[in-house]
């Protein structure tokens, strides 16, 4: 392999006075994930379908990776859907509800992983939103919010506001002794930091392919774990879900047993070409060092921060509770017009929670964060 810097000098050719920052956001796309895409569309334009099967095979070895980047037993508890909404859907809608049952949440979740649950209102579900900023124990007041009516405990890896990071391992392991399923949004951690659906007794993961995982918009996995993976029933019926799924003629067609179950349509073979691109270059540098880059970024990014006395930090400072998002708000300034100067700056970064996000990837340098810290005490 080439050298860590030449690797990132060559997938990330970026404009010189970019600043790259919100990869809690959107990421971009690595040069071999636009190359892949690039040879997919001219194959579309000169031949078309013609190596169909090719494009199969594609599918499959997308599903490998995946199960690798998350220790899925099998690739048959992998499904490509549209994005993590779709999955979180999946699951709501597929739970046999029953009067005075209720779902396990936190007061910190993307509306994806919140309007789903309360939806289900209407069958007598209640959706319990549990607060867990500024208590000393997160993790025991999602437990202590359960009861013998919790269904399941639906969390994110990453809080996309304030990027604290939950002990997957020690919830999973209550729901899983307790016969509670446990969900987990996990769009703000795979790709950044290692994954292992077992160890944390995960019953249903999904992530988005446009954040961490440097991949297109239109494109997520869903893990659903073969344990449960009958108990959801299904809303969506179509071709693609089928054990004989080639077998146009057949009338007496049975449901798949693998989680392609839940795709029912045609696949999006551009999304997967181009993930299964991005996902190389994840597999090329390893996942380990990925995550030992950005506790490196993140550390340098929160000292420098810190130097200031008007930034508080709303990310918690604790390596075990951030993963790679950090929010500040700064006291007496005007936080939607510094985002405004940020941009116009070029430092791609975003406004949540109040307060201005940055999420560095592993790829970016400690010189590029610097840049952005003098720029921003320029602002401010």
């Amino acid at each position: 392999m080439k050298s860590l810097e030449e690797l990132i000098a060559r997938e990330f050719p970026q404009t010189g006075d970019l600043i790259y920052l919100n990869h809690a956001g959107v990421a971009p796309w690595p040069a071999r994930t636009a190359q892949a895409v690039k040879l997919f569309a001219e194959e579309n334009v000169l031949t078309g379908a013609r190596n169909y099967s090719a494009w199969i095979r594609k599918e499959d070895d997308l599903r490998l990776q995946l199960q690798r980047l998350i220790n899925a037993p099998s690739p048959d508890e992998i499904a490509l859907l549209k994005n993590t909404s779709e999955a979180l859907s999946v699951v709501a809608s597929g739970m046999d509800w029953q009067q005075g049952d209720n779902v396990v949440s936190t007061d910190q979740e993307f509306p994806s992983n919140r309007i789903v649950w309360q939806a289900q209102k209407r069958y007598g579900v209640e959706f319990r939103e549990v607060n867990i900023s500024n208590v000393p124990d997160a993790e025991q007041a999602l437990i202590s919010a359960c009861d013998k009516y919790t269904r399941i405990m639906a969390v994110s890896s990453v809080q996309f506001s304030s990027g604290f990071k939950l002990n997957l391992e020690r919830l999973g392991e209550y729901c899983h002794t307790h016969n509670i399923h446990f969900c987990v949004d996990a769009i703000q951690s795979i790709g950044a930091y290692a994954m292992d659906v077992q160890q944390i007794h995960a019953d249903f993961v999904m992530a988005d392919a446009h954040k961490w995982m440097l991949g297109p918009e239109g494109i997520a996995l869903f893990y659903c774990s073969e344990q449960v993976r009958e108990r959801l029933t299904l809303h969506q019926f179509g071709w693609h879900m089928v054990e004989d799924y080639t077998n146009y003629d057949t009338r007496d067609w049975q449901i798949a047993a693998s989680a392609r179950r839940f795709e029912c349509g045609s696949s999006n073979m551009l999304g997967i070409h181009a993930l299964s691109a991005s996902l190389s270059l994840i597999e090329e540098v390893g996942i380990e060092i990925i995550e030992h880059k950005i506790r490196q970024n993140m550390d340098y990014l929160m000292e420098n921060l810190e130097l200031n006395p008007r930034i508080r930090l709303l990310t918690p400072r604790d390596a075990v509770q951030h993963a790679g998002i950090v929010t500040f708000i700064i006291d007496g300034v005007d936080i939607a017009k510094l985002h405004r100067q940020l941009l116009e700056n070029n430092i791609i970064c975003a406004h949540r929670m109040r307060g201005i996000r940055f999420s560095p990837h592993f790829y970016t340098s400690q010189e590029k964060i610097y840049k952005a810290l003098e720029i921003l005490s320029i602002n401010i």
